[in-house]
């Protein structure tokens, strides 16, 4: 018994019982109105003399009516046991029923077509030996209503079943789908609320202009007006079902469309049409799969490369090869990484790097600049290209100041970070299977140079000078000038830059802003030096004595594989 309880349970909240529901209700309304305008709006007794025979026909209509629902439910209880146990299961629907979930609304308009043409029958067999006119007529009067029986039932049950044909159709639209699409629809439309009550009223005038409904004009205009009534019910309803069957889809998928504009790849719409609106709903989900794969690719891609170089790529394509460029360079070191590893669980090594690159991308995305690649435990940064910068020299200055101030939360490693400016060659450098893009220079060598120096700078910073002057004033008014050391693989002395105190910059920029024009240009020496403190002029002093070592050596506790200095990159 709790089996059949938990069975009937789990039944009610599925859609047949309204399935059931509706598919009783569209035959009980055609039975009705079938024995009410034979009853009221064309009165056989008027003009035929049938006699005791009308109560035979009234017991006769309700027997068949019995047995038409019986027979119905039976039949229909059968058709879907396949059904109801692949719903039951939870699993995917097998093919009998896929086939059966696809076709019940077809089953269900032939059945009821079925059953009506058998009531029919009868009918017409009972009353022909009464009168033959008698059983004509009604035998056309029930033709016409079985018709539109069997329409609403269609629509109706197509409309019903998506839920359940959104199941069966989860491998997608059948391609040997002969079931009605939007033309047929409409069709079926046309015929429920014109056809069927035109054809109605014509056979109604044919027969009054022939004799065969009596003398009574009454009896027409009755008939005609309660077929006119019928039609305009049924066209209301009609079109509503047939309207929906097509408006329903295209709302579903305006929606998902709505959301992929968004930017949402991961909108779908719902597939329950085994028609041609279920190709497109099937189409429309494969093309949204693709853009969103193909969304996640160019991501993936963007985290590697970077997103201004897969930009650059989908825009001017992928030709091996460069061109000249200004920019402006910065590289970022962490000092004493090897040693950190070698005490440390590699836990919290990884954790720190992650740390310490994390807040290098997020600075030198803020300023505007692409990430070129990642060393070991150090960064290259570009401004200026692939995408152009307005100031490629100041906000590299600008992203390294940050970086200074930010690196103090990485507490106990400490970085390097040198910045220069100048024209390099840009470009994928590769073979054809096999590229990247990236910088080759001068400019790149020399802030790699500096940030060897930048680790013994209290701040961890310097830039050459042609990068400041190179700036916009407002930046180069944070940096002040210190000695000219000679690096490794370059034949000119660079004269070494430093970023400003905050403190100090922050006191003469608000000398500035209250007008105080008079003052000296903060660029000059004199002025910056003035601003210096006595620690910065003593690591002035160190950098001079040392240059040459820290250029040429490697990092104390990094082997030489470790601490590679390319000559471009």
């Amino acid at each position: 018994m709790n089996k059949w309880l938990r069975f009937a349970k789990w039944l009610w909240s599925t859609p047949w019982p309204v399935y059931a529901l509706t598919t009783l209700q569209s035959h009980l309304i055609g039975a009705v109105f079938v024995f009410a305008f034979l009853r009221f709006g064309l009165p056989l007794d008027t003009f035929l003399d049938i006699g005791p025979f009308q109560l035979v026909n009234q017991y006769l209509f309700l027997g068949t009516l019995i047995f038409g629902l019986v027979a119905g439910a039976v039949i229909s209880t059968w058709l879907i046991i396949p059904v109801l146990r692949a719903m039951r299961s939870g699993e995917p629907f097998d093919r009998q029923a896929r086939q059966r979930t696809l076709n019940m609304p077809a089953y269900q308009a032939w059945l009821q077509g079925a059953i009506w043409v058998l009531g029919t029958t009868v009918f017409v067999a009972v009353n022909f030996g009464v009168s033959h006119r008698l059983a004509l007529i009604m035998g056309v009067t029930a033709i016409l209503g079985g018709l539109v029986t069997c329409i609403i039932s269609y629509l109706q049950s197509e409309r019903l079943m998506r839920p359940i044909m959104r199941r069966a159709l989860g491998e997608g639209v059948p391609v040997d789908s002969h079931l009605p699409g939007v033309r047929r629809r409409i069709i079926l439309g046309w015929v429920l609320t014109t056809a069927v009550p035109s054809v109605g009223i014509v056979l109604v005038v044919i027969a009054y202009h022939f004799d065969q409904l009596g003398d009574d004009p009454r009896v027409v205009i009755r008939a005609i007006g309660m077929l006119a009534i019928a039609a305009l019910v049924t066209g209301v309803f009609g079109m509503q079902l047939v309207s929906t069957s097509v408006a329903d889809p295209v709302r579903d998928l305006q929606s998902a469309v709505k959301r992929v504009q968004q930017g949402d790849f991961s909108a779908r719409t719902a597939v329950y049409d085994a028609t041609e609106m279920g190709a497109l709903q099937v189409g429309f989900n494969e093309m949204v799969a693709d853009l969103e794969e193909r969304e996640t690719m160019q991501d993936l891609f963007g985290r590697y490369v970077g997103e201004d170089v897969v930009l650059h790529a989908l825009e001017n394509g992928t030709e091996l090869g460069g061109s000249e460029r200004t920019v402006g360079v910065l590289f970022v070191d962490l000092a004493g990484s090897t040693e950190f590893a070698a005490i440390n669980e590699p836990a919290r090594v990884v954790k720190v790097l992650n740390d310490f690159f994390r807040i290098v991308v997020d600075t030198v995305d803020e300023h505007g600049g692409y990430i070129n690649k990642f060393q070991g435990d150090a960064a290259l940064a570009i401004f200026g290209a692939p995408m152009e910068a307005w100031d490629p020299a100041g906000q590299a200055l600008a992203t390294a100041r940050a970086l200074g101030r930010k690196m103090e939360s990485i507490h106990p490693l400490t970085a390097g970070i040198g910045i220069s400016y100048g024209t390099v060659i840009a470009g994928h450098i590769g073979h054809a299977k096999r590229f990247e893009y990236t910088v080759i220079g001068d400019p790149v060598n020399e802030a790699s140079r500096l940030t060897s120096l930048a680790k013994l700078e209290q701040g961890g910073v310097l830039a050459a000078r042609r990068a400041v002057e190179a700036a916009d004033p407002e930046e180069a008014d944070r940096w002040t000038f210190g000695r000219a050391v000679e690096l490794r693989g370059r034949g000119a002395m660079t004269q070494l830059a430093r970023p400003l105190r905050p403190t100090l910059a922050d006191r003469w920029q608000a000398a500035h802003d209250l007008g105080l024009e008079e003052l000296p240009n903060v660029t000059e020496p004199t002025l910056r030096e003035n601003l210096l403190d006595d620690d910065e002029e003593e690591v002035d002093a160190a950098i001079d004595a040392n240059a040459a070592n820290i250029a040429n050596e490697n990092l104390p506790g990094r082997s030489p594989a470790e601490n590679p200095r390319p000559e471009g990159r």
